[in-house]
């Protein structure tokens, strides 16, 4: 079983610093699309999500934290998180207040888009870099930005916005280009019906008791608690959903377990330390086994 993990783990590192390596190559292109959108079928076998941007490394949800992330190449999926404005305009934020990461106080939900515009991110003590105390983006800003540059994935907070985020993410071409989150399996089927790809998180608590497999039918991505059962991950691998990513990783050994029990995707706050560590990886192996080496 050892040695079937150790392989299993090496393995993965190989495919995830070869695409690590390979970056974006310089900032997003022109809002043309050339050929068309990224889509998810553009996805590595196993891929890296900036869990907020990569929250442990930029401002979360952040325009300027998310443009660094794309930049950096080091993940193929960026995560963000939506609210819903006293006006419907639908904005970047995780938390339904806005005291933890700004310089403002009170709820996300009475502000208008006027509002907004005075709103200013507070960055986390300890971040790497200097960062600018910018306005927190709107959805329709980060779709326009990355729509078909990069696949993404936002969890809608509010489910009163799924309409809202349907209509945007439709308008622009991108319904095979983002994934929307939730942590309820209906508000999921309900995200499936409308179109769109449908993506469920759930805790280590909550799998304990899932039977994923009774979703399969209306889930795109089943995004599961690294810090599961052993038992439990191997009951969401095999459920029959297509895409199977653990969250929210940050060390090396998490990510390693996650993959050797099969998970295809890791969602990361620091997705640059994991790359750094794969790159490490890589170097260790003798050469005739690396990535595109030849005997």
């Amino acid at each position: 079983m050892v040695a079937m993990l150790t392989r299993t783990a090496l393995a993965g590192l190989v495919t995830l610093a070869s695409l690590a390596l390979a970056g974006h190559g310089g900032p997003p292109s022109p809002l043309e699309w050339g050929a068309g959108p990224l889509t998810v079928d553009a996805l590595p076998r196993v891929v890296h999500v900036a869990h907020r941007g990569g929250a442990r490394e930029v401002p979360e949800n952040s325009m300027s934290g998310l443009m660094a992330a794309y930049e950096r190449g080091t993940a193929q999926v960026l995560d963000l998180d939506t609210q819903m404005l006293r006006d419907g305009t639908v904005v970047v934020m995780h938390d339904a207040t806005l005291d933890r990461t700004t310089h403002s106080h009170g709820r996300v939900r009475d502000l208008t888009a006027g509002d907004w515009q005075r709103v200013r991110l507070r960055p986390a003590k300890g971040l790497p870099g200097s960062w600018p105390a910018e306005r927190p983006p709107t959805v329709a800003e980060v779709l326009d930005r990355f729509g078909g540059r990069i696949v993404l994935t936002m969890e809608a907070k509010d489910p009163r916005s799924l309409d809202a985020l349907a209509a945007m993410i439709r308008g622009r071409g991108l319904t095979r280009s983002v994934f929307v989150n939730t942590n309820d399996p209906l508000m999921a089927r309900r995200i499936h019906r409308l179109g769109l790809l449908s993506q469920l998180w759930r805790s280590a608590a909550q799998m304990r008791r899932d039977r994923p497999a009774r979703w399969a039918s209306f889930l795109d991505v089943l995004d599961v608690d690294h810090k599961a059962r052993e038992a439990d991950l191997e009951r969401a691998v095999r459920s029959g959903v297509p895409r199977v990513w653990a969250h929210t990783v940050i060390t090396p050994g998490e990510r390693d377990r996650a993959l050797a029990l099969g998970c295809d995707g890791i969602v990361t706050d620091a997705p640059g330390r994991l790359a750094a560590d794969e790159r490490a990886a890589v170097s260790a192996v003798p050469s005739a086994v690396r990535p595109g080496a030849t005997r």
